[in-house]
């Protein structure tokens, strides 16, 4: 991905010096990252660009997207953190720092191990990732970003890998974004591992929700058609949004429920009314 390109994610808050702070990380990244290649054969600079451009979705500040382009420069390459605080300040050398000690945390976090489904993680796992951002709660986005991107490309791994990559990812990375309120992060990260652990299951949940989409989309378009007018009538303003419930979802309902059809799980979209006042 050329600056160009990704300079169109950063949101249009930043300042001029912001997205040429930004700028210079790109740059030290693609240069660090230049020989690399990821398992699926693209450059590996493509990951560190998609890590930082999720970040950048979520209108994160320019030191956060700056050190998602460089997390694994230190990691991954000769150049050591101190150089990169040097040529970015503490505020980048401390996120980074920061990543590469959360992913050592990780990896000695103990977790409950229950069912798939009724998957949760111990409250002194938990203790312990939120030990490991040390003094910033940005390294813990960084790494939702990185995993979620890793997620995505999840398929260029061996079968072996995938699964315990999934698992970890429902155990520990879910719940985080969960604690932390980044729901689209969350769904996403569900779905993705759940897809990797029960292949059959998720394909099933998906073919059926996708027979009776049209159906669903006409039926959720005119209740928020019905919500506006009423709210409008109310002078209420309101921000109406709908969505479909993800597939990890429909299918922990299904085990509490203990159906097996999609059918019989109703609740299968959802729509969120905005207010500016608790009152409204």
């Amino acid at each position: 991905m050329s600056w160009d390109t990704f300079q169109d994610r950063l949101p249009r808050t930043y300042s001029p010096s912001d997205i040429e702070f930004v700028r210079r990380a790109h740059e030290r990244a693609e240069k660090a990252h230049d020989d690399q290649k990821r398992k699926s054969g693209e450059p590996y600079i493509t990951h560190p660009e998609e890590v930082a451009g999720i970040l950048a979705d979520l209108r994160l500040d320019a030191a956060t997207v700056a050190a998602a382009l460089l997390h694994d420069v230190a990691e991954d390459t000769v150049i050591a953190v101190s150089v990169l605080e040097e040529e970015f300040g503490p505020e980048v050398g401390l996120l980074v720092n920061g990543v590469t000690k959360f992913k050592v945390v990780q990896d000695k976090a103990v977790m409950e191990t229950l069912p798939l489904g009724r998957r949760d993680v111990g409250t002194e796992s938990l203790r312990k990732l939120f030990l490991a951002m040390g003094k910033d709660v940005r390294v813990v986005f960084i790494k939702l970003a990185d995993r979620l991107h890793n997620m995505r490309t999840l398929q260029f791994m061996p079968n072996e890998s995938q699964r315990r990559i999934a698992r970890e990812t429902l155990d520990i990375y879910a719940p985080l974004a969960d604690r932390l309120g980044i729901y689209r992060i969350k769904w996403e990260l569900e779905d993705l591992a759940f897809k990797f652990l029960d292949p059959d299951t998720y394909e099933d949940i998906s073919r059926a929700l996708a027979q009776h989409q049209d159906e669903r989309e006409a039926f959720i378009q005119r209740m928020s058609d019905m919500l506006r007018d009423e709210l409008s009538k109310s002078g209420i303003q309101a921000t109406i949004k709908s969505r479909p419930k993800h597939i990890y979802s429909i299918y922990r309902k299904m085990v509490r429920k203990g159906v097996k059809l999609v059918e019989q799980i109703y609740d299968r979209q959802g729509v969120r009314l905005i207010v500016p006042e608790v009152g409204d």
